[in-house]
């Protein structure tokens, strides 16, 4: 593959990840900590930090499926010569790390957004306060576990660079 088409593939590759990791980073720690000095008031907040989080999905859906795509073409056109070097050499060994990393975040985030984040706006609507709290518990253990999935990934990333 040439240079410069690497270096474009390269640069567009860290651009989404930057919207993609540094927007779920900002809406945790900072947009919903930020919710409750705005309103006490539960069901602005949590339809406040919805309206948000269904605009910034715009991005992180885009960003994903860049992200995806350029991962691809860098990993089997760039990083690896042969497929085969994926089990056999410690890039590839990284590598792989990286793919099964990012499929399980995928996994997560997909599943929490679309499992629990219909609930918690109904459940903040209908002002089942108690049931709210239980869920929005478990969703943001799982969201916590996917930040940390993606500075992993990003770990795993600074890893191809050196070996």
């Amino acid at each position: 593959m040439e240079a410069w088409l690497v270096s474009v593939l390269l640069w567009t590759h860290i651009f989404f990840a930057i919207i993609f990791i540094g927007g779920s980073y900002f809406m945790w720690l900072v947009l919903w900590p930020a919710s409750f000095k705005v309103t006490d008031e539960e069901k602005q907040r949590t339809r406040f930090v919805g309206v948000v989080a269904k605009r910034f999905a715009y991005f992180s859906h885009a960003s994903l499926l860049i992200l995806v795509v350029s991962g691809l073409v860098l990993a089997f056109a760039w990083y690896l010569p042969q497929p085969s070097d994926l089990f056999t050499t410690l890039s590839g060994h990284i590598l792989l790390a990286k793919m099964i990393t990012v499929a399980a975040m995928i996994f997560i985030v997909y599943g929490n957004n679309l499992y629990h984040g219909k609930r918690i706006m109904r459940l903040s609507r209908e002002g089942k306060k108690e049931e709210l709290q239980k869920l929005r518990r478990t969703s943001h253990v799982l969201s916590f576990a996917s930040l940390g999935l993606m500075a992993l990934i990003v770990v795993l990333a600074a890893a191809l660079q050196v070996y």
